[in-house]
């Protein structure tokens, strides 16, 4: 039975910040260290992590959501990754679900996501 993540972290920077540092591809290899290939058109393919993460964009709100489509495995469901945006006094509040994720990969999906991902999302605004 696929799982659903959610995660929530605190980020130093607005949210027309971190929405930049999601979708730019010269900021998102500055704040993860490897290559990054993204558009801001709907239906795009992205990659990020040297090719490690793949997919396809899916929708944009400008500063506040990003959807995605991740690619792995052969499973029937896709694993769509929402990304959101909400103004907090210390920055930006984002919160960050994954659904679809297959029961043998949550272990390493959830470590990815706390140990990699998201502190050096956090780490690039302090």
């Amino acid at each position: 039975m696929p799982t659903a993540l959610k995660f929530y972290v605190n980020v130093f920077g607005t949210p027309e910040e971190v929405y930049r540092a999601l979708t730019i591809p010269l900021s998102i290899q500055l704040w993860t260290g490897e290559a990054a290939e993204m558009s801001m058109e709907p239906g795009s393919e992205f990659s990020l992590y040297n090719g490690n993460i793949c997919g396809k964009n899916l929708e944009f709100e400008e500063n506040k959501k990003i959807v995605q489509e991740w690619y792995f495995g052969d499973q029937e469901e896709p694993s769509i990754v929402t990304y959101k945006m909400h103004p907090d006094k210390k920055g930006t509040s984002l919160e960050v679900r994954q659904t679809n994720v297959p029961d043998e990969i949550v272990e390493e999906f959830k470590s990815g996501w706390e140990n990699e991902l998201l502190p050096d999302l956090q780490e690039f605004f302090e």
